[in-house]
């Protein structure tokens, strides 16, 4: 048996993506079924859906920033009813016995299964995302959502955006006494500033541009640097704990890593087409910094993100969308022209 939903989705990278049927399997005893309220837009989305990043399956329905509301749960399940609201982020499963699987790090399991374009049983053999009026997910993946429903829409991009940052932040102990960096305020980089402010940190704002300066202090940032001045990135040299690198286009790293204390670090979250200039190794080995990078999060500290957020009032600064407008914003996203966060609204899946 299986359950006929609509959808937003792309037929092949050239084409815009447009209003579908698709199929969902019934949920079976481990299984959440969950009616979407909202779907973030995610930059991944447009790659995919485009087949700019390799490996697209088609129909492809993007989307891995997902809220809303149970409908059934199978007969295995426990911890969630029908009523609840939850979330669904980037994965819908994994091995579940490697050692990442253990630590709860499901997000570097070497099988772990996207939301979206990853393999799996159901129809029509690979996974469709979240532009879908339902999905269906086993228990493992499902996240509690505890702020009020009037902020759902605005939980949404938490699922990507925020665990993207929340996990650096959290792995590199940025706290009370930590001078933190965010490059980039985008929909990465403002919920960077966000949560870096929220767990107590000095946060430093980086951008290109002087018009966004204000716009990253009422962000929560104690300062901004505006990265074209040369005197003021001389200002902040050696003093950073950790700096956060959310530009997902190649550009000099060696202009941040100068800023790191020693024992510093910056980590790297976007994901350029083409890579980075490489960084002059000295710069790493002079003051014992490092370069790192790291992906998403665990389900247990996605789960940890949403219950700080819902504690301290964090959620995304967004634009609510019409399904029908998804091809409109993914133009405006590449132009930057959107503060800070696309969602679409998926009841306008049927109107």
């Amino acid at each position: 048996m299986t359950l006929s939903v609509k959808a937003y989705g792309a037929h092949a990278g050239d084409r815009p993506l447009e209003a579908i049927d698709i199929s969902r399997r019934a949920p079976g005893a481990d299984d959440v079924q969950i009616a979407i309220a909202y779907c973030g837009i995610c930059h991944s989305d447009l790659h995919q859906a485009r087949a700019e990043w390799a490996g697209t399956l088609f129909p492809c329905v993007p989307g891995h920033e997902i809220v809303g509301r149970v409908v059934d749960v199978g007969a295995q399940v426990q911890g969630f009813k029908a009523g609840d609201l939850v979330g669904v982020g980037c994965i819908v499963d994994s091995c579940r016995h490697c050692q990442d699987c253990g630590d709860g790090l499901e997000n570097y399991c070497d099988s772990m299964v996207g939301t979206y374009n990853g393999a799996t049983a159901d129809a029509p053999g690979h996974t469709l995302g979240g532009y879908s009026e339902q999905i269906v997910v086993h228990q493992r993946y499902v996240l509690h959502v505890r702020h009020p429903e009037d902020q759902l829409a605005a939980v949404a991009p938490l699922l990507c955006a925020g665990i993207t940052t929340w996990s650096p932040l959290k792995h590199w102990n940025a706290g009370p006494g930590s001078k933190v960096g965010i490059v980039g305020i985008g929909g990465l980089g403002h919920m960077g500033v966000k949560l870096a402010h929220a767990l107590g940190a000095h946060v430093v704002a980086f951008t290109t541009s002087e018009s966004k300066r204000e716009a990253a202090l009422a962000l929560g940032a104690d300062e901004v640097v505006v990265s074209r001045s040369a005197d003021e990135m001389a200002g902040h040299a050696k003093s950073f704990d950790l700096i956060i690198n959310t530009v997902a286009a190649p550009h000099d790293l060696d202009a941040y890593l100068v800023l790191l204390k020693r024992d510093g670090g910056m980590v790297l979250v976007g994901a350029p087409a083409t890579p980075h200039p490489s960084p002059a190794v000295f710069n790493l080995i002079m003051k014992r910094r490092t370069l790192a990078g790291s992906m998403i999060g665990g389900i247990a500290e996605t789960q940890e993100m949403l219950d700080f957020c819902a504690e301290h009032g964090v959620v995304a600064d967004i634009e609510l969308i019409r399904a029908d407008e998804i091809n409109d914003a993914y133009e405006r996203m590449l132009k930057g022209d959107v503060k800070y966060r696309f969602v679409m609204d998926t009841a306008t899946l049927s109107a």
